[in-house]
């Protein structure tokens, strides 16, 4: 299920992602889903995306990366 908009990012995404955060999970996450057709790999790849520029600080919330 492709994501059009940041609002229907699931809640563990949006709570913990920065703006930005969400805007390249959800761009990797439809592109992915597109290609692999699989929901789990889709998650997989759009978290891979995220961590390139953000890394996990406190509390659980994403941080971007110095």
């Amino acid at each position: 299920m492709p994501y059009s908009s940041l609002e229907e990012l699931p809640k563990q995404v949006s709570n913990v992602l920065p703006k930005h955060g969400q805007e390249i999970f959800k761009e990797a996450f439809n592109s992915a889903e597109k290609q692999y057709e699989k929901e789990e790999t889709a998650f997989k790849v759009a978290w891979s995306a995220v961590e390139q520029k953000y890394e996990k600080a406190e509390e659980g919330r994403w941080k971007k990366k110095e």
